[in-house]
């Protein structure tokens, strides 16, 4: 169920200057997305191209909303989700990376960019590992037509809470260390852990919009 006004308002007024808050829509109807931004709500994030291309369309009439991809990102989705995206979370390797960059120039967009960064193993989850993305920065820095914000990481599922945290603590290190302002990381479970060690952006699914 979608959460009520005086919830919603509670969540965002909770949050420190500077955090941005997500709505994950994914999986939800697009009455729901309307109803959040009738809330105040205008960041959006959608996983699947083939579902967010009506979602967009249906709703055009809200110039305010802002998209970001937060799934898989397959090669071959690349130039659709640049045309349809302003932010992408989930950038996982260099040549991925060097892909975005390439159709962005055709396509005369600078999408803003998140890496995703796995800090412990987990074979469900995608992204850079430490030392491949430092070794690999001066490649990605000399990249053009994209905006390079942040990092994004996930914990894996069966951590504890102390052991999520830890690794948001990673997250947002490496982040500063690497000049990066931004981290995507903390969702419906965890959001006040990430908040606590420097999360910039929270991605909220099912506490806004009900499980699906």
């Amino acid at each position: 169920m979608l959460i009520n006004s005086n919830d919603f308002k509670k969540i965002k007024n909770s949050l420190p200057l500077g955090v941005g808050l997500l709505a994950v829509s994914k999986g939800h109807a697009q009455e729901s997305i309307r109803k959040l931004s009738d809330y105040g709500q205008f960041d959006f994030g959608e996983s699947r191209l083939q579902e967010a291309i009506p979602k967009k369309n249906n709703l055009n009439d809200l110039d305010q909303l802002r998209w970001h991809f937060v799934g898989t990102l397959q090669k071959n989705k690349v130039r659709g989700v640049i045309k349809e995206f302003d932010f992408i979370h989930s950038v996982d390797s260099l040549p991925l990376l060097e892909r975005i960059s390439r159709i962005s120039k055709e396509e005369q967009k600078t999408p803003n960019i998140f890496l995703q960064v796995k800090f412990r193993d987990d074979p469900k989850k995608g992204g850079f590992l430490k030392h491949d993305l430092l070794e690999s920065w001066p490649s990605i820095m000399s990249l053009k037509n994209i905006n390079l914000i942040g990092l994004m990481t996930i914990p894996p599922i069966d951590l504890n809470s102390y052991q999520r945290k830890e690794v948001f603590c990673e997250c947002r290190s490496l982040a500063d260390h690497l000049g990066l302002k931004d981290c995507s990381m903390g969702m419906s479970n965890d959001w006040k852990e990430s908040i606590d060690v420097g999360a910039t952006w929270i991605r909220l699914g099912s506490l806004l919009f009900g499980e699906r």
